[in-house]
């Protein structure tokens, strides 16, 4: 009988492939590279666990190509002739549900599966992506509470604890799970995250740009997404200190280039040249670069927090493409999976519209339509650093359009808990002008 690195009883057509899973594993919960080294396996091994890990990166495209990919995977899975365990069937009909874009049932058989098997920090991952994206933190903490008593002794799974404490505010249980992850084992990329989003949250900003300076030596090895976010949330600090220098440099330098085709590094260098231009920095012809990326996401519509920051790019970029995209938003939000409906029709609809105006320079209805979206802005999924970006052009579009007054009533709290941000300084002192 043979198991994966945590122990998980699984079953393989070749020897060879053991190493390939848990280099799926592994990578998955550690963030690292190494977990397209399945695709090679599956080429010659009809294994369950072995077509799904396959199916899995697939669908991690985020895009329609993904489901499309993924599908051959599965089929071969389901026609295995090889045996598997009910933990790996379960998993793969999870991954075949998610594939269908019915992510209730996706998450059901998760949480089945990981009651069972709490161990399987793969399934563990893969569902608290699921309830983030759905924007459900106290889920997210929840499943991973729920393998403290049996995987305590892997640093990953205190990593993930730690983003679902951080994700429902409980801000010392985060750091002190992050710290024991670090403790146990430094190099834990999603530890760090989660720990700068502590730091961030609580105006820790010298302190978090150090920390993740020191940090930043470990990154290498991982996903594009990792590497490219964690120097995304390193940014961060330096925008908050108002070294506009040092950010657009690590723009250049680490956050934009690494995998220019992903969704995740995209919406990273959207996100961060956004918040450098509400600073006041000029990003000369960057946008053009990342818009040549972004131009055939129009008929994505995978998450709508995704597609917004999609359609904000195309639009700063001066593309006709982000007019398409809001047409197909508009369109797809009527008809969307019951689970999100709500998201796209009450959240992402006037979001888009509010992002549109606001790229070209109609702040007044860029205002009314962005704050319409925000008292909802959870359900589209991200983070609360993530989410930020809309707050802070709803700000900047009520400063443009005269109305000081709501824009001091939402940049006071924030300057409240982060009095030595540089960047919320200047703008208070915008809207007292």
């Amino acid at each position: 009988m043979r198991h994966d690195l945590l122990g998980n009883e699984i079953h393989v057509a070749d020897a060879a492939s053991v190493a390939a899973v848990d280099d799926f594993v592994g990578g998955f919960i550690a963030s690292e590279a190494r977990i397209v080294n399945v695709l090679a396996a599956a080429e010659h091994d009809d294994s369950v666990i072995v077509q799904t890990c396959a199916a899995v990166l697939h669908l991690f495209s985020e895009s329609p190509a993904g489901p499309v990919n993924a599908r051959p995977h599965l089929a071969r899975a389901a026609a295995s002739k090889i045996a598997a365990s009910d933990r790996e069937r379960c998993f793969a009909g999870a991954v075949q549900a998610w594939c269908d874009d019915d992510i209730g049932s996706a998450i059901k058989r998760l949480e089945a599966l990981l009651r069972d098997h709490p161990r399987d920090l793969a399934s563990l991952k893969l569902v608290q992506e699921f309830h983030f994206n759905l924007g459900d933190a106290r889920s997210m903490l929840r499943v991973a509470l729920g393998s403290q008593a049996a995987a305590a002794d892997v640093p990953y799974l205190h990593g993930m604890t730690a983003f679902g404490h951080e994700q429902c505010h409980e801000m010392r249980q985060a750091e002190r799970a992050a710290r024991r992850a670090i403790a146990m084992q430094e190099k834990e990329p999603w530890a760090h995250h989660a720990l700068a989003h502590v730091m961030l949250t609580e105006g820790r900003i010298a302190e978090g740009r150090a920390f993740m300076q020191d940090m930043s030596r470990l990154w290498v090895g991982l996903n594009s997404f990792m590497e490219t976010h964690n120097w995304w949330h390193l940014a961060l600090f330096a925008l908050e200190q108002g070294d506009d220098a040092a950010v657009l440099a690590l723009y250049d330098d680490h956050v934009w280039g690494v995998c220019k085709e992903y969704s995740q590094d995209q919406i990273g260098a959207v996100s961060l040249l956004a918040r450098l231009e509400l600073s006041g920095v000029d990003v000369g012809e960057r946008w053009q670069d990342v818009a040549d990326h972004l131009a055939a996401r129009t008929h994505d519509q995978v998450q709508p927090f995704l597609d917004m920051q999609y359609l904000y790019g195309l639009a700063r970029a001066g593309r006709p493409e982000a007019d398409a995209l809001l047409r197909a938003v508009e369109d797809f939000a009527p008809r969307a999976p019951a689970l999100t409906r709500a998201a796209w029709q009450g959240v992402a609809v006037p979001a888009c519209r509010g992002l549109l105006a606001h790229a070209r320079g109609d702040f007044a209805r860029a205002a009314e339509a962005l704050a319409q979206a925000r008292p909802r802005l959870q359900t589209i999924g991200g983070s609360h650093a993530q989410r930020d970006l809309f707050e802070q052009i709803l700000i900047d579009a009520l400063l443009r359009s005269g109305q000081h007054g709501p824009a001091r009533a939402l940049l006071e709290p924030q300057l409240a808990a982060s009095p030595d941000s540089i960047r919320l300084q200047r703008r208070l002192a915008q809207a007292a002008g």
